[in-house]
């Protein structure tokens, strides 16, 4: 369904994404921040998905700025790969592409963030530091609660996996009540029970997620 097309940030770097769009007219815009393997397959069904729900969405490849292409799996030697790219990678960085795709995007409508793995994180903080969203929602975002004294622009949901070693349960618990403006759902899963491609995946909180994020993009986007 989609296509990869190449942004440029405001600091003049080019760098690929992943574009999905809706069959109709558009609901509103979606940009996806990826886990740590990259813009792969399964990132490009999360856009798909989003699309067939009505929105144009765009994945921004975010390691393009230390290893083009990144396209990888969910091995042992996969994982190790991904963190070792995300070590590379600022924060800031990630926001500058993110606001490129939220540009892209500025003439569907409003516009709203997701994320997965170390893309909650950059929702998170997307949502806190960037302005021009109108939503955003975190799924497991590993390094959200070293940011809890964040403060979100737009209304934010977030979705974590009571078994998730790397999120512990109570820390997300500690979040949530510091930040009772964002919806916050804890699942009896671990990390990245979205994923159909991991071993962790868990298809009735993914549904459930699912549904919720649809039921705030419907809310704030369209």
């Amino acid at each position: 369904m989609g296509k990869m097309i190449e942004l440029t940030a405001a600091d003049g770097f080019r760098f690929s994404a992943y574009r999905a769009e809706p069959a109709g007219e558009p609901r509103g815009g979606v940009v996806v921040a990826q886990e740590i393997f990259g813009v792969n397959s399964h990132v490009k069904s999360v856009c798909d998905g989003y699309a067939k729900d009505g929105y144009v969405v765009i994945a921004p490849a975010l390691f393009d700025r230390y290893e083009r292409g990144v396209d990888i799996g969910y091995t042992a030697e996969d994982i190790a790969r991904g963190i070792a790219l995300k070590a590379k990678a600022t924060t800031d960085a990630a926001l500058l592409d993110v606001a490129a795709a939220r540009d892209a995007l500025s003439n569907v409508g409003k516009v709203g963030v997701v994320g997965y793995c170390w893309g909650g994180f950059v929702a998170w903080m997307s949502a806190c530091r960037l302005s021009g969203f109108a939503c955003a929602v975190a799924y497991y975002g590993g390094g959200m609660l070293g940011a809890i004294a964040e403060t979100p622009k737009c209304p934010v949901m977030a979705h974590f996996g009571e078994r998730d070693s790397g999120i512990p349960v109570n820390g997300v618990k500690h979040f949530a009540s510091l930040h009772p403006d964002v919806e916050v759902f804890i699942y009896a899963a671990d990390h990245g029970f979205n994923c159909d491609q991991r071993g962790s995946y868990d298809a009735s909180a993914a549904a459930l997620a699912r549904g919720r994020t649809l039921k705030h993009f419907r809310r704030y986007l369209g």
